[in-house]
């Protein structure tokens, strides 16, 4: 056999263009250490794809081990796989597990918005899948920058459509997410994309390549040319104000083969016909056999010619670098091969045997009869650069906390807090969002039980014993921005409280950390915080962070974007038919206030979209009184049944959750505040929802409440088509403004401006 490594070694000196793949010097100077020899050039495309900031975390890691800090198995629930699979794995009783993961797809989907935000969903699915389960639901948290400025105008409707079109085409609901917008956003959209799988627990399966002998088997789509390079690439480049540094090719889905591909992989789990299994996402095929050889007995060998191409004019280093979609492989033992195929076949997947595992200890791979990969995979996988980059507590943000919104100028009159509510009702932030999520199927399957607009996602397990979970997502960077510690801590208590006012018990975490770029200090102290923030709100919450992702280098120039750490939580409900829903559907029910209300103002919607401004401290984080909340909502939801609706109070403040519990069912309400309004109607104070119970059972509720050390206040009372604020003891309402004039205004702005 001719040996390209040989050659490699005799031949030192030869000028690679390892810059040009992303690579930094000090890196190339350790791969040739590693190996001992200058790489071949399939070996430096491994190492650039691998090593770039998507694939290795090597900017990250170092402040992602404290995760590992945290108890897998905690009171509400056992983890039975974790940080390092592809997605986390957790036991919610009844023999089932569920596993979920949030990921994102943010460059590639300013590249080219239709296919990045797609093959987001089908990359995310297929981690889903790649753990033996079958995905049940899709999420998407999503942020673009004003909704006014010309290149929103062309992101938005292709990333909606890629996200709508894939996951409807795999018949997948998506039950909920976000659309935030700011000008840090411009140029930098996120797009992040969750799936949830059900499996049950002797299905699990793990990315692994053991037993000598066992043979490699590629499956799924052909290898071709789209995303060479691709998102492990743009993942570590920042936007210029003219376009990305470099563009790949962005990826391009098929989502009917995706769904051939989860039906054919399934009944391969089925019939027990497989030992390791990973998907082919970031970094392609040079992933794949690094990791699954790494994390299995240590050595791969694999004969390129074999992979199936849709361009046959690609090198090896491009077929290794290719990132086409809709590809797993699988290891699996010989004497299954046979019937391993023959499943492919009946599904029409094309799956062709490329490998065996080895016990070489290396993962070696032939190109035409010559050998143009022989290294050790672990230095491929999971040996790359790690980076202490230095982080500092930036120069302005004394000055930034300094700047309180308290101080702005604010309404007074019964008129000029009407305005208010209707103007904010009007924001891109708060509008009625269902111009996009009217592109989602939310109901196919038949299972979802709750979905957009409700607070959180809920999807049904079991349909004999209506075992269910429940997902939410949020972060609000504007908060991440004025204290990046408590930031964090606010998006998981959110998600956390979202979950809770369905009914469900939270169990446990992943996220998708968004941030600028690494090589900044100042990013970098964010992202420190942000993490530090994270893991101590975990332990104190009791909910262990399964996996996640981390997006650097999010900036337009020299213009990073709010710090933008998205949180999802998982949670469980023993039965979905005893949920609480977000709003009211019946007139006469007693409106009720769960949780405190301090002045906190800063970074409010009404700050953001009334005066333009950012600055001061978020609100106060509280876990203990999150706890105690969640424990309430299910004692008096599924636990009592007195809840008719429950629905959280976050960004907009009471106000909004007014607007939005009224508008669900055309039902109004009247409450009467305390003796400051303008406070009570638009704090963003968090650990607080608002509930309706039947009058009757009004004290029962506050027994509850006083038994779970909750701040509990009726405020009024549901009916009639408008919402009435009336401050305490004054003669008239404040203002009594129709449902149709809101609902008017808090439908027109996306539609408008899509227009």
């Amino acid at each position: 056999m001719l040996d390209t490594v040989s050659v490699a070694t005799a031949d030192p000196d030869r000028e690679q263009p390892w810059a040009d793949l992303g690579l930094k010097a000090d890196e190339y100077a350790r791969i040739r250490e590693i190996l001992g020899r200058r790489p071949t050039s399939s070996e430096l495309a491994m190492y650039s794809v691998m090593w770039s900031e998507h694939c290795s975390y090597k900017s990250s890691k170092v402040h992602l081990k404290q995760f590992s800090e945290i108890p897998q198995e905690t009171a509400a629930g056992k983890m039975l796989a974790g940080i390092g699979e592809n997605a986390g794995v957790l036991d919610i009783g009844q023999g089932y597990a569920v596993t979920f993961k949030v990921e994102s797809h943010n460059h590639p989907s300013y590249v080219e918005p239709y296919q990045g935000a797609a093959t987001g969903v089908g990359g995310i699915v297929r981690d889903i899948l790649a753990m033996g389960a079958r995905p049940v639901a899709v999420m998407d948290p999503l942020r673009f920058g004003p909704l006014d400025a010309p290149d929103t105008h062309r992101v938005l409707p292709g990333i909606v459509a890629g996200v709508g079109g894939y996951g409807n085409c795999l018949g997948l609901p998506n039950i909920g997410g976000e659309a935030v917008f700011d000008e840090t956003y411009l140029g930098n959209p996120l797009v992040n994309a969750l799936c949830v799988g059900v499996l049950r627990h002797e299905d699990l399966h793990l990315a692994k390549a053991s037993g000598v002998g066992n043979q490699v088997i590629l499956y799924g789509a052909k290898t071709g040319g789209d995303g060479i390079g691709g998102v492990s690439v743009l993942a570590s480049e920042t936007f210029s104000e003219d376009g990305p540094a470099k563009r790949p090719s962005v990826q391009v889905g098929d989502p009917f083969m995706e769904k051939l591909l989860i039906e054919c992989t399934l009944e391969i789990f089925a019939a027990g016909l497989v030992s390791g299994i990973q998907d082919l996402g970031g970094a392609g095929l040079s992933c794949a056999t690094s990791e699954l050889a790494s994390a299995g007995d240590g050595g791969m060998h694999v004969d390129l010619d074999r992979v199936p191409l849709r361009d046959s004019t690609l090198a090896p280093e491009e077929i290794l670098m290719s990132e086409s979609q809709e590809r797993m492989m699988a290891v699996v033992e010989p004497d299954d091969v046979a019937a391993f195929l023959a499943i492919c076949a009946k599904w029409d997947v094309d799956a062709v045997v490329i490998g065996e595992v080895t016990d070489s200890g290396r993962l070696q791979i032939d190109w035409h009869g010559e050998r143009v990969v022989d290294v050790p995979p672990r230095s491929v996988a999971h040996d790359g650069p790690t980076y202490h980059r230095p982080f500092a507590r930036p120069d302005w943000q004394d000055a930034l906390q300094a700047d309180a919104a308290e101080a702005l100028a604010r309404p007074a009159t019964g008129a000029e807090l009407e305005e208010t509510l209707l103007r904010l009702v009007a924001s891109p932030n708060l509008c009625d969002k269902s111009w996009i999520t009217d592109q989602y199927d939310r109901y196919v399957q038949g299972n979802t039980v709750l979905a957009q607009p409700s607070d959180s996602g809920m999807i049904r397990v079991d349909e004999d014993t209506n075992l269910g979970v429940s997902v939410a997502t949020d972060c609000n960077g504007r908060f991440a921005k004025l204290d990046p510690y408590a930031g964090a801590q606010l998006a998981l208590a959110e998600a956390y409280r979202n979950v809770a006012t369905g009914g469900a018990t939270p169990l446990a975490v992943s996220d998708c950390l968004n941030f600028g770029s690494p090589e900044d200090p100042s990013v970098m102290w964010q992202f420190a915080e942000a993490c530090r923030g994270l893991k101590d709100a975990c332990l104190e919450l009791g909910v262990p962070v399964t996996g996640g992702n981390v997006s650097l280098y999010n900036q337009t120039g020299e213009t990073a974007i709010l710090p933008t750490p998205v949180v999802a939580v998982l949670g469980v409900i023993d039965d979905v038919t005893k949920r609480t829903p977000s709003a009211w559907a019946a007139e006469g029910l007693a409106v009720v206030l769960l949780g405190e209300t301090r002045e906190e103002l800063s970074g409010s919607e009404w700050a953001h979209v009334v005066h333009g401004h950012l600055g001061g401290l978020p609100p106060r984080v509280d876990l203990a009184g999150e706890k105690a909340l969640a424990e309430l909502l299910r004692a008096a939801g599924p636990g009592a049944g007195l809840l008719a609706s429950a629905h959280d109070l976050s960004d907009g403040g009471l106000a909004q959750a007014l607007v939005e519990c009224s508008l669900r069912h055309m039902v109004g309400a009247a409450v009467e505040v305390d003796d400051d309004p303008f406070v009570a109607l638009f704090s963003e104070s968090t650990g607080r929802v608002l509930v309706t119970v039947d009058p009757d059972d009004v004290e029962a509720l506050l027994d509850l409440a006083e038994q779970h050390g909750v701040a509990a206040a009726v405020l009024g009372a549901t009916g009639g088509d408008s919402v009435i604020v009336s401050a305490a003891e004054a003669p008239e309402p404040l203002f009594a403004t129709p449902l149709l004039e809101i609902r008017s205004r808090w439908m027109a702005t996306i539609p408008a401006a899509m227009a």
